[in-house]
């Protein structure tokens, strides 16, 4: 059928008596569900050949940003709104970029119920061109909303929505790097393939829940997958995430607890844009804790050409992306607020074997642009016909949890040095205990693979507290230099690893 406008309008009016929506309203479909459902329906469509979902009208799919911007979900008509529960859940219309819908269904007492699509669910703000309604129309995704921040106010703190990314916040935190459920072939000359999370199923809370679950169906051309996420909103908000996979196909390149984000510029190479602000960027720095021990932080850049980085380890025992940088003045952007930005940390769930994890920057010269990506990359290749199970936890939040205690890299500094020709390297450690009063025994480590450095200078650096490590670079006919710098006192490391791939 075709909606215009008007009748839009004029349904909304007609039944806006009822300002709030139960969900058994949209109900179209009833089943059983469980894990073993899903985990046979997973197997099963591994053995069947890839069909995406159908595609949604064409003039949803050739809506204007603007014009699509104009849909907008209206609070009241949420999922459970009317109903004693610590959980809601809002929609997103499909349309412009997501132009194959998920099928949503909520569950209860083992029963998964389909919600239909209706339009009359949104908020129209402005005109708009006639839109068709039909049996291939449906929703992007969704939106969990539970008391995080004050207990009498539901706010949102998780969004799955597009291929199988989603995003979640802290308390008090702002939306900013996103998640996925699979990397393919991040980064790889053949091209990146996208595995959609095509059905959800959303359980309901019942009075006195703190942890929601969350199930997807996954398919894509290589693979089929099963995830369930168990969600907790707090400071951290935490994901614990279970899946199993049945590959289409050998997965050669595979990329687990992937993430997504932006870096567009900070002081390492503030020279190449010309902005108002002193950083841009949603993330700025890529922490590691491999599994000899050893916690290593290697700042993120925005590189002329794309730059892959492996970083081999065995059983990981986490990683992530993170924005350690927290003082607004770091970037002057009132609007954006980049500093309240919240950190992603992963911590697998048992013995993840041999691997990389595994770093893609991509240039960009717009902060709209994703052009980060990390995972980790088993080494051995996930067989077709096959089943592989892995879990891991999500801690979203201002900082990564659990780890060896030791002086953090707070910023790093590059450019040229006060002859013009040598590159200066100026690392800030954050203020620490192990550093006392005393500094002059710390000692530098610093190595590169190519070029030559200097020997490094230890400081006191009176406006943090801490310490920072100077030293120069002469990359000589070198492009590109790996770096690497720790401190150490009486021959045992008292900061993390600093690592950085310098380029001409």
């Amino acid at each position: 059928m075709m909606i215009s406008r008007r009748a839009l309008l004029a349904g909304m009016a007609a039944t806006s008596v009822t300002p709030v929506w139960a969900a058994e309203t949209l109900i179209t479909a009833e089943a059983p569900f469980s894990t073993d459902l899903l985990l046979e329906q997973a197997r099963t469509l591994a053995q069947q050949k890839y069909e995406p979902k159908p595609l949604i009208p064409a003039p949803w799919r050739e809506l204007s940003f603007e014009d699509f911007n104009k849909i907008q979900f209206d609070p009241q008509h949420g999922i459970w709104t009317d109903e004693d529960r610590p959980l809601r859940m809002d929609l997103f219309t499909a349309g412009l970029y997501t132009t194959r819908p998920a099928t949503i269904n909520i569950v209860e007492d083992g029963i998964a119920k389909t919600l239909g699509y209706d339009l009359s669910l949104f908020e129209i703000r402005g005109d708009l061109p006639e839109l068709p309604v039909n049996d291939t129309m449906g929703y992007s995704g969704f939106r969990l909303r539970t008391t995080i921040n004050t207990p009498d106010h539901f706010d949102e703190f998780i969004v799955f929505q597009g291929a199988s990314y989603f995003r979640a916040i802290a308390r008090g935190e702002g939306y900013g790097l996103s998640a996925r459920g699979l990397a393919l072939r991040t980064g790889s000359p053949d091209g990146e393939e996208f595995p959609d999370f095509t059905d959800f199923w959303v359980e309901a809370a019942g009075i006195g829940d703190t942890t929601f679950t969350v199930h997807a169906l996954l398919n894509s051309p290589s693979t089929t997958g099963a995830f369930s996420f168990k969600i907790t909103a707090g400071d951290p908000t935490r994901v614990d995430v279970s899946a199993t996979l049945f590959p289409r196909v050998d997965l050669t390149h595979v990329g687990l607890g992937a993430m997504t984000s932006m870096f567009l510029f900070d002081e390492t190479n503030r020279h190449r844009f010309d902005d108002f602000r002193t950083s841009v960027h949603d993330s700025d720095g890529l922490l590691i804790w491999n599994g000899g021990g050893e916690r290593i932080w290697r700042p993120l850049a925005n590189p002329k050409v794309v730059e892959i980085s492996d970083f081999t380890d065995q059983n990981p025992r986490g990683f992530g992306l993170m924005q350690r940088t927290r003082d607004p003045e770091k970037f002057g952007d009132l609007q954006a607020v980049y500093e309240n930005r919240p950190s992603l940390w992963i911590t697998p769930h048992g013995d993840w074997g041999p691997g990389a994890v595994e770093l893609v920057e991509i240039p960009s010269d717009k902060e709209i642009y994703d052009n980060t990506v990390a995972y980790w990359r088993p080494a051995e290749p996930m067989l077709a016909g096959s089943e592989y199970s892995f879990g891991y936890a999500m801690d979203w939040g201002h900082e990564a949890t659990g780890l060896p205690d030791l002086p953090h890299v707070s910023n790093t500094r590059i450019g040229k040095a006060f002859n013009q020709i040598n590159t200066l390297v100026a690392i800030d450690f954050a203020a620490h205990a192990l550093f006392g009063e005393d500094i002059s025994a710390i000692q530098p480590v610093v190595t590169a693979n190519a070029g030559t450095i200097s020997e490094g200078i230890v400081q006191r650096n009176p406006s943090t507290g801490g310490v920072r490590l100077a030293f120069h670079l002469s990359p000589q006919d070198a492009t590109r230099i790996e770096l690497r710098a720790q401190l150490v006192k009486d021959d045992m490391p008292i900061s993390e690893v600093w690592l950085y791939r310098w380029i001409a």
